[in-house]
């Protein structure tokens, strides 16, 4: 066994070549290194350990407004950020109505 890792480290080991395949581009450690299938089924079984704990929060539809507001209130502060969506919509309609038939242009 101490002579297989000996080869491992060996000084001209290194130098050997290496196909793509020998090394993993990442950790196969960890939650984000999982099968995005596999995630979705721990992060269930999350949300409803909560839910039989008493500790997790469904939001009303009067608190989910009551944020969407508060939300929005603080995005439209910014008068430049306003702006550009604003011109960027602006362009995109024109771009649209450019490409439409002429029948459509008449509705």
């Amino acid at each position: 066994m101490e002579h297989i890792r000996y080869q491992q480290f060996a000084p001209g080991a290194e130098n050997q070549e290496k196909t793509p395949g020998d090394k993993p581009k990442h950790s196969k450690r960890g939650f984000a290194s999982m099968d995005p299938e596999q995630q979705r089924a721990i992060s269930r079984e999350g949300g409803r350990a909560a839910h039989q704990q008493g500790v997790a929060h469904k939001f009303t539809s009067e608190e989910a407004r009551a944020a969407g507001k508060k939300g929005g209130e603080a995005v439209s502060r910014n008068r430049e950020h306003m702006a550009a969506i604003g011109r960027k919509g602006g362009t995109n309609r024109g771009k649209k109505k450019n490409n439409a038939t002429p029948e459509e242009n008449t509705l």
